[in-house]
């Protein structure tokens, strides 16, 4: 079984995730703008049993989608503000990490890209990654 491990930028708080991931998305809604301060956010969903803190706790912030009106809970580190994981109501069970927090970041490959229509115009979709305009899919069985 595949082990994927990461952490904060002030390895205050360390993760374990097992398996491979159920979906692994680049978002460019406002809110994934937003939150990582970047173009899109890369994230890659897991069941939440799947994924364990190993050191540290984190703090959590809970906002309600302007495009969706429905809520995500990003976690962060406390000590240096990394966002670690997310949940959202629209994958009930799943638990995102954020691939830019793995310690092998590469090793996870996007296979969707989500909110096209709020992408900057430059942003082009990674060949052969399913792509949709608006929202996401249903959630992974």
């Amino acid at each position: 079984m595949t082990i994927h491990e990461g952490g904060c930028l002030c390895a205050a708080v360390r993760y374990r995730v097992q398996g491979e991931p159920a979906r692994a998305s680049v978002c460019s809604c406002t809110a994934c703008q937003r939150r990582t301060g970047s173009l899109a956010g890369f994230g890659a969903y897991f069941k939440e049993d799947e994924v364990r803190i190993l050191r540290g706790e984190l703090k959590s912030y809970e906002h309600r989608s302007d495009e969706s009106g429905r809520w995500l809970r990003f976690e962060f580190c406390p000590r240096c503000g990394t966002q670690l994981t997310w949940t959202a109501e629209a994958l009930p069970g799943m638990r995102a990490i954020g691939v830019g927090t793995l310690d092998e970041p590469r090793s996870i490959k996007p296979r969707r890209f989500s909110w096209l229509r709020s992408a900057h115009p430059w942003l082009v979709p990674p060949a052969g990654v399913e792509v949709v305009d608006k929202g996401t899919l249903p959630a992974p069985k």
